[in-house]
């Protein structure tokens, strides 16, 4: 079902970028619109994983260097049946991780310094143990193809006013507006839905690839109090890369909640409390 409501959602979101082009430029519009992103999405697909680590500054890591960390991701990827991912440390303290890679082949997971010093060992396998899940379910694909797309929408509603004049533009004045006005928003709701959609996935695989979901839940209340409290400069400047991350690390800048690219995280540690068959209870 998840993958249903995901390929509608991005079949709309593709839609709404030839949509797009339509209103801006009529049918050659359009077209221009699907091959732009046919060609970004083509680029994405072999080099975003290299170019999101590049930006975070991850290095990579190997038994030698980091025996711990690299030793749980070893774990835990056998135990799901997974290629061994290449593993990154970032350097930085808002605790924090992510997975990239547009298949289990070419998979990456990373975790930052913080995320390493705060949660105990238990609490690092369930977190990976959610990164593998998005790498088994194919979700690191999903989720480029998502910020491409929705990074072009936005590129083409900061263009909209060179094309206002366009005499092919069937709307005039008033589709170049609903173009700036409408499709950064609408593009904005889509990732957010495919991006929290994906989340609950994770979780759920993740707890039984770790064998536990309290070890998740426990390890999302620390990092979400901790995301909260420290900055992440890098992720506050690229903000089309919030979703890939476990937990929002995105607070400096103060985006409204409404548009959260994430679940909230007390929703996501009772569905975790549930699987372990515990009684749910709030968190705050």
């Amino acid at each position: 079902m998840n993958w249903l409501k995901t390929s509608i959602l991005l079949a709309g979101l593709t839609a709404l970028f030839m949509g797009a082009g339509y209103l801006l430029a009529g049918e050659g519009g359009m077209i221009i619109a699907l091959a732009v992103a046919v060609a970004m999405n083509f680029f994405a697909y072999w080099n975003a994983d290299t170019l999101v680590l590049r930006m975070y500054n991850a290095r990579e890591v190997t038994a030698q260097s980091a025996p711990g960390f690299y030793g749980i991701v070893r774990q835990l990827a056998l135990k799901a049946e997974l290629p061994m991912p290449k593993v990154y440390i970032i350097d930085n303290d808002q605790p924090n991780a992510f997975a990239t890679g547009r298949n289990p082949e070419n998979a990456a997971v990373a975790a930052t310094s913080g995320l390493l010093r705060l949660l105990s060992h238990e609490e690092i396998a369930g977190v990976m143990a959610h990164e593998l899940a998005h790498v088994k379910n194919r979700d690191t694909l999903i989720m480029t193809v998502t910020a491409t797309i929705a990074g072009a929408l936005s590129m083409l509603a900061n263009f909209a006013l060179f094309f206002g004049n366009n005499r092919n533009n069937p709307l005039g004045i008033v589709g170049t507006i609903l173009v700036m006005i409408l499709a950064p928003i609408a593009a904005m709701l889509v990732q957010m839905a495919i991006s929290r959609t994906r989340e609950y996935g994770a979780d759920a695989g993740g707890a039984d690839i770790c064998g536990n979901p309290m070890w998740l839940a426990s390890a999302l209340q620390k990092l979400e109090q901790g995301a909260q409290s420290i900055d992440n400069d890098v992720a506050e400047d690229n903000p089309a890369t919030a979703h890939m991350f476990i937990v929002n690390p995105l607070h400096a800048r103060a985006a409204d909640s409404l548009f959260s690219t994430h679940p909230k995280t007390a929703n996501r540690v009772q569905r975790l409390r549930e699987l372990a068959g515990l009684a749910a209870r709030p968190w705050g």
